[in-house]
């Protein structure tokens, strides 16, 4: 699905920053812009490069700033000459040099008097050096499908420019079609900004950069350059204030600085088709542009064929899953990123997202490979929660984890009957159950009734994990409901194993049966729904979202009747057509507005901000109690239809993190999410199956 967007999506350079793509290259590393180009957050970059998969990424290309010049005579090129707030309408002047690139800038009285201003040499002049470039004037559209194209018109030249990232290397490739009805001879001369620095990190001015041929050293690490175009050194200039709006409003570090050390210029005589193509790569040998586009457009529709979705939405979720598959260099196996441009590898999220992003889609493969890995870690019954980087020990506050393990490889084998993965996962899954009944770290443990108890002091172990100093937003110390539901689950499928390994299998039924029978001290009979958690407190009686998976898994632990009960007041309190809201509007801690700084996004996390991924297991839960009726079916396509346009908004193709609780319209957190894409991919295969 080629989404297209035209000028009326950036009226405003504010609104051209709404919206960006993402591309990633299978081992941790990506590039991504805003539809106009500009960097909005400080991890936009051209190439975020990753030199240890998955996490030691580095921003190595920011952006690239683009002048268009207009030469006084044909085949003379510039002669310095620049008109000051030029606009490119109408006939070009001879010496007119246009930004075609967007980017804002704080504005320099805000941080007083700049301590360098633009050497004479490179023809800018020290009034325009750091103000904002507004190159989204001139452009006339962003599309994306494979890789994202830019086009734009100005005095009668046309630039078509492409980016497209190495697949399974650390490399991007960006080409420039010219075609120039000016009259006049044109130079593009783009300058990349560079930062070499650990995501997130800020370039320093003492950072030292070299030039060897057409290659950049910095920090031990170098960056080779293949082009046509005319490669020239520049002497070093810092660039400071690039403005980040989407850090602003979130209380992050809001500017950033670059370094400019060279310029490729491409000239097209008046009347002449050309075509720029750069390659930049962290290895000598680099691919030609042309080899860039295929294997990416060649990956991306394989992923969409295995899949095999005809719905074009469901398809172009099934490519953009692909998206956060990564390699793992520790563990020599696939992982699954949990969201970009922020988050890494996590055990809860990779265990959610395994069955949208990788058995939905068919890549079964890719799955037992992610699976094997976890097992490797399994320690006391407890998955990973954050995988080891170098000589630390992974964190395993998590209890959710090692049961939706249990979970996931009973959804691999409903889907390929392969009961010879099962038997070579059975001791771990046999571990977790005996280590969750005996009790294990954080508080983890049976209780007499047969649930688990979870949570102690200031370990936040479920989903809703906040904790902001002392201070513990979703405090669910106790026994959460959704965690009960996962283990009644986890027993019901180690009962079903048991035929696969009889001289191992214990009768996990007496307890289960014992878990359902106590899981009914959840029900909440005034309110109609279950119990949030079972600690004595007033949080037991909140209506929070965690209630609509002991709906949705296979095995049923409530009557239909109760289940239905639980969907009505699912969709009563907290459905939106962009997600659940984790908490209803009408309690008193209800926060209807993620945003603003660190604590103040972490008080309204979970406090009534609607998350996508518990959406899917709605739409599940509801056709489970519709008996997956063609009714229910066509409610829910209906109801998806809704959710497409969020595909349009925020990172082109994807589906995010989080939305505002009480008026859901703009993207929040992570632009891309891992168990949202999953999650909603799990509802279009259901809606396949006949």
């Amino acid at each position: 699905m080629k989404l297209i967007y035209g000028k009326q999506d950036w009226k405003t350079f504010e609104r051209g920053e709404e919206n960006c793509y993402l591309m990633t290259n299978g081992l941790g590393g990506f590039s991504s812009l805003t539809a106009i180009g500009s960097c909005g957050r400080n991890d936009h970059a051209v190439l975020m490069a990753c030199v240890k998969s998955p996490n030691h990424r580095y921003n190595m290309i920011h952006r690239l700033e683009e002048i268009l010049i207009f030469s006084p005579e044909s085949g003379h090129g510039n002669n310095g000459n620049h008109v000051c707030g030029e606009k490119g309408f109408g006939n070009p002047q001879p010496g007119t040099r246009l930004h075609i690139s967007s980017q804002d800038y704080k504005p320099q009285e805000a941080h007083g008097p700049r301590e360098e201003e633009a050497p004479a040499d490179t023809g800018e002049a020290a009034a325009e050096f750091g103000q904002r470039e507004e190159g989204y004037l001139y452009q006339t559209e962003f599309s994306y499908e494979n890789y994202p194209v830019w086009n734009y018109l100005t005095k009668g030249v046309e630039i078509r420019k492409t980016i497209v990232l190495m697949q399974g290397g650390n490399g991007v490739g960006i080409s420039y079609e010219l075609r120039n009805g000016s009259g006049h001879e044109v130079e593009l001369d783009v300058r990349p900004h560079l930062q070499f620095v650990p995501k997130g990190a800020s370039l320093e001015k003492g950072q030292q950069f070299t030039v060897e041929g057409k290659s950049i050293i910095s920090q031990g690490k170098r960056l080779y350059c293949e082009t046509n175009g005319h490669f020239q050194e520049l002497p070093p200039v810092y660039h400071e204030n690039l403005y980040y709006a989407y850090d602003a409003c979130d209380g992050r570090k809001e500017t950033g600085r670059t370094l400019v050390n060279h310029q490729i210029t491409f000239r097209v005589a008046s009347g002449e088709t050309g075509v720029l193509e750069m390659v930049y790569g962290m290895t000598p040998k680099l691919p030609t542009l042309e080899e860039l586009l295929e294997d990416i457009s060649a990956r991306r529709e394989n992923l969409a064929r295995q899949a095999g979705f005809e719905d074009g939405a469901a398809r172009l979720l099934s490519v953009s899953a692909g998206q956060f598959i990564s390699y793992r260099a520790s563990t020599a196996k696939q992982t699954i990123l949990a969201g970009f441009p922020f988050f890494e590898d996590w055990g809860r999220d990779t265990m959610i997202a395994i069955n949208g992003c990788c058995l939905a889609t068919r890549q079964y493969e890719t799955a037992k490979s992610i699976l094997q890995t976890f097992r490797t870690y399994c320690k006391k019954g407890l998955m990973p929660n954050l995988f080891p980087e170098g000589e630390e020990e992974p964190g395993y506050n998590t209890v959710d984890a090692a049961l939706l393990f249990i979970l996931a490889v009973y959804e691999y084998y409903r889907r390929t009957k392969d009961s010879v993965f099962v038997v070579s996962m059975y001791d771990t899954m046999a571990e977790i159950i005996d280590w969750y009944s005996k009790g294990t770290d954080y508080g983890i443990k049976m209780d007499a009734d047969g649930l688990i108890m979870a949570g102690r002091d200031y370990d936040q172990v479920t989903w809703m994990d906040v904790r902001v100093g002392d201070i513990l937003p979703t405090p669910r110390h106790g026994k959460p409901v959704e965690i009960n539901a996962y283990w009644y689950n986890a027993l019901c499928i180690m009962e079903e194993f048991g035929r696969f390994c009889p001289e191992k299998a214990k009768d996990y039924s007496v307890l289960a049966a014992k878990v359902k029978e106590s899981f009914g001290q959840f029900w909440n009979e005034e309110k109609g729904c279950l119990k949030d958690v079972l600690s004595g407190t007033k949080a037991d009686d909140q209506i929070r979202c965690n209630q609509i998976w002991a709906v949705s898994l296979p095995f049923s632990v409530l009557s239909p009747e109760r289940e239905k009960q639980v969907v009505d007041v699912v969709f009563q309190k907290l459905y939106t057509p962009y997600g659940l809201r984790t908490l209803d509007p009408e309690d008193d801690e209800f926060k209807p507005r993620y945003g603003g700084e660190q604590l103040e996004r972490d008080l309204a996390y979970h406090q009534g901000t609607v998350w996508v991924f518990p959406l899917g297991g709605y739409y599940l839960a509801y056709l489970k109690v519709q008996g997956y009726s063609e009714e229910a079916k066509k409610q829910v396509k209906r109801q998806l239809e809704g959710l497409e346009a969020a595909l349009r908004e925020g990172c082109v193709g994807q589906l995010p993190e989080i939305y505002d609780g009480e008026n859901p319209v703009s993207s929040r957190g992570c632009f891309a999410q891992a168990w949202s894409v999953g999650e909603i991919l799990r509802v279009y295969d259901v809606l396949r199956e006949e």
